[in-house]
């Protein structure tokens, strides 16, 4: 999976995900070069409930639905 940035440069490229204890790791690469692990606490994952409504759910639902 790839994150983009606005101007449609690559950011980072996931390349896997993996538990650790009660974290999840994020590996990839950061704009194609440098090789990352990004740490996921379980405190950072309920922070992202609060940025989530009806809509964008739906949104993200339409979204798989589109090449």
């Amino acid at each position: 999976m790839k994150l983009i940035t606005s101007d449609n440069n690559e950011l980072m490229e996931v390349s896997g995900l993996k538990a650790d204890g009660s974290s999840l790791i994020v590996a990839g690469t950061i704009m194609g070069a440098m090789p990352v692990e990004a740490i996921l606490t379980p405190a950072e994952l309920r922070k992202v409930f609060k940025l989530i409504n009806f809509k964008l759910v739906m949104f993200v639902i339409g979204m798989m639905f589109k090449k």
